[in-house]
């Protein structure tokens, strides 16, 4: 399971022109899900997502994480994260989840990231998604569990 993480000062996404998730401050993370994710593997995930330091404290250095500053998680599954680019013009997926298992995890790791976190928004798994977001850095991380 991978996430890629960006540190915002907003992001929102929205679906048919309706906004389905918005935080200000905090992380966007992009979901990929692979094959043979578990359960433990978006537990650790979640883990790394609330502990993940990269919120700048008082001398400027990222020693805060995304609770510490009381900021927003907002989940966004994107299998594409789950690509093989490796070889030729053209990225294999057959190395992401299949789709009901992928919405399985991600939906397990929103519920989890809703009972440890009250600041938590996503998207809307498998839809055409526009997301929206202040890159504040910029920082981003690739997350693996």
């Amino acid at each position: 399971m991978k996430a890629l993480i960006q540190r915002v000062s907003r992001a929102s996404v929205d679906v048919d022109g309706q906004c389905v998730g918005a935080i200000d401050q905090g992380l966007l993370a992009l979901v990929g899900i692979e094959k043979g994710d578990s359960d433990a593997d978006a537990d650790k995930l979640l883990h790394k997502l609330l502990h993940y330091r990269v919120f700048s404290d008082a001398d400027g250095k990222m020693n805060q994480n995304v609770q510490q500053v009381d900021g927003g998680l907002l989940l966004v599954s994107q299998f594409t994260l789950a690509a093989d680019t490796r070889k030729g013009l053209r990225p294999s997926f057959s190395s992401a989840a299949p789709p009901a298992e992928g919405e399985r995890l991600f939906n397990y790791l929103v519920t989890q990231a809703q009972a440890a976190w009250q600041h938590v928004a996503t998207g809307e798994f498998g839809a055409n998604m526009q997301v929206s977001l202040v890159n504040d850095g910029p920082v981003t991380f690739l997350l693996e569990s």
